[in-house]
């Protein structure tokens, strides 16, 4: 059964996320970065597209042969880290600061957190099936949608040899979501303001903050 806890990170009650928001988010997926710890203490880190597979119950994605972070799975817990919204605060958008002065700027974020063990996948059907999959879901909507049956098959089983699927079975799921509520009503209300009139990274983020009902007290 999988933990939606959030006891073994700081993670204050402010910005936790229900445990039915933490599973949305993760059977979103996203681009994300897997944390490794290697055999000499080092850690490998990688980032690349992720999928949840609702059936195993785990990340799945896929690293380029000759990169050595599969060789490391099954030895020792990992993370994947799935980054959300996120955007600097400058101290100008809080009304309280017109009053008494006592702001600091801040950086607003949204973040998953999938603790589990790597198992590497170098089985040919299960990386085609693996990738088709990956495909459909990112050219899904398009006009025209690219699919891998477009490519010659011997084209695609070359393309195949030169990576490893990496499956995260997942243990523990935390997510965090910064974004001001531990300031007044107000304050949000100036920062959602201030950020919409950003770069679209800001945008998003005051868009994902009245999402959440920040925008009210």
């Amino acid at each position: 059964m999988t933990n939606y806890e959030g006891d073994a990170m700081h993670l204050p009650k402010q910005f936790e996320v229900s445990a039915e928001d933490t599973a949305a988010l993760l059977s979103k997926g996203g681009f994300g970065h897997l944390v490794t710890p290697a055999p000499d203490g080092s850690l490998e880190v990688t980032s690349m597209p992720l999928l949840y597979d609702a059936e195993s119950h785990s990340l799945v994605g896929h690293l380029a042969r000759p990169n050595p972070q599969w060789r490391y799975a099954g030895e020792a817990e990992s993370v994947a880290i799935i980054p959300g919204v996120d955007a600097y605060v400058t101290p100008s958008y809080y009304p309280s600061k017109q009053e008494t002065q006592k702001a600091v700027p801040t950086w607003n974020y949204e973040a998953l957190y999938v603790h589990g063990r790597p198992h590497a996948h170098d089985d040919r059907d299960w990386l085609r099936e693996h990738v088709t999959r990956l495909t459909d879901n990112h050219e899904s909507g398009r006009p025209a949608p690219w699919q891998v049956s477009d490519a010659p098959d011997r084209f695609i089983a070359s393309q195949l040899k030169g990576i490893v699927g990496i499956q995260l079975v997942i243990t523990r799921v935390v997510a965090k979501a910064k974004l001001n509520q531990n300031r007044s009503a107000a304050d949000r209300s100036g920062v959602i303001r201030g950020l919409a009139q950003g770069t679209p990274p800001e945008q998003e983020t005051a868009a994902q903050m009245v999402a959440l009902g920040l925008d009210n007290g």
